[in-house]
């Protein structure tokens, strides 16, 4: 395994592993414990969860995949902060379309070869990805794992105790 696999692998192994972990919090909380505050005054499970499939079905775009398949969810759970707006989806929905996004985002990321990590994402041009190669789609993997484990962090607090 030469260097730019490795540090794929290691990459994607840690986005796997963040999506079970946090399916596997999911699955511990009910869709009615999810309407609650994690704690008072902030977010909610419902609008968590939410933010989660919006930021991700935009990943798709972000990393040169396809077309987001819920933009409606990007103002509502990117664009404001939670309680801003009334009428969410249910999070029976919510669910399906975390998992939907996930396994769709997991095909995209199973057919890239190691090298087309190293290429630019979607929010940087090829003049500026010239004098940034940083600004790669690994990098953004990288920085979307961290979003998300932190995001579990926050909803982990509404698994009930016991």
């Amino acid at each position: 395994m030469d260097q730019q696999q490795l540090f794929v692998k290691m990459a994607v192994d840690g986005w796997n592993q963040q999506i079970k972990f946090t399916n596997n919090t999911l699955d511990k909380i009910s869709d009615e414990e999810l309407l609650n505050e994690i704690s008072p005054g902030k977010n909610r499970g419902i609008y968590l969860l939410g933010h989660l499939v919006a930021v991700h079905d935009q990943l798709l775009a972000l990393l040169r995949f396809e077309d987001p398949s819920y933009p409606e969810l990007r103002p509502v759970f990117i664009e404001a902060p939670d309680k801003a707006i009334a009428d969410l989806p249910p999070v029976s929905q919510l669910r399906a379309q975390w998992h939907a996004v996930n396994n769709k985002f997991s095909a995209h990321i199973d057919s890239l070869q190691p090298a087309d990590w190293f290429t630019r994402h979607a929010s940087v041009s090829e003049e500026d990805f010239e004098k940034e190669p940083h600004r790669n789609r690994l990098n953004v993997l990288m920085s979307r794992t961290s979003h998300l484990a932190n995001h579990r962090g926050q909803i982990v607090l509404l698994v009930p105790k016991g």
